[in-house]
């Protein structure tokens, strides 16, 4: 076996408290959060003089985390609009599991959050949508039905 398993993914923000505040009202748990620099981190990514602030979330059943990175210097570099639909290039969003679809929905658009298209229906298997969130951040959320 080549991997063990997928450990994180990481999103570049500018407004850390913004975006660990959605995501904690996604049900998502706050593992950490601290500041991040030095040479060590420098020859990871291969970039001098980084200061970044980093927070940890993991989802509750503790297999999946999202890692994320506000970086003081060097500033982050936006490549695509913050309203960037769907089938723009790059990672686009990330599907989470939910009990009550609808819960979700209006719990996060209490924070702002807006449907990318409309809450659907897949067969008699699923129903999903797309909640676009701070930063142009897009989530996928699903409930399985029966």
């Amino acid at each position: 076996m080549t991997i063990q398993r997928m450990d994180n993914v990481l999103i570049v923000v500018d407004d850390l408290d913004a975006v660990i505040a959605f995501f904690v009202e996604l049900g998502m748990e706050l593992e950490g959060r601290g500041p991040v620099e030095g040479r060590w981190v420098e020859r990871i990514i291969g970039i001098d003089g980084v200061r970044q602030d980093v927070a940890m979330l993991r989802t509750p059943d503790g297999h999946g985390r999202i890692e994320l990175a506000r970086f003081h210097t060097p500033r982050a570099i936006s490549p695509a609009p913050e309203d960037a639909p769907v089938n723009t290039l790059g990672i686009r969003r990330i599907m989470f599991a939910v009990d009550d679809i609808e819960d979700v929905v209006a719990r996060l658009r209490a924070r702002g959050a807006e449907l990318v298209g409309e809450l659907s229906r897949f067969e008699d298997s699923y129903r999903l949508c797309y909640v676009r969130g701070p930063e142009g951040l897009i989530v996928g959320l699903a409930e399985q039905l029966g």
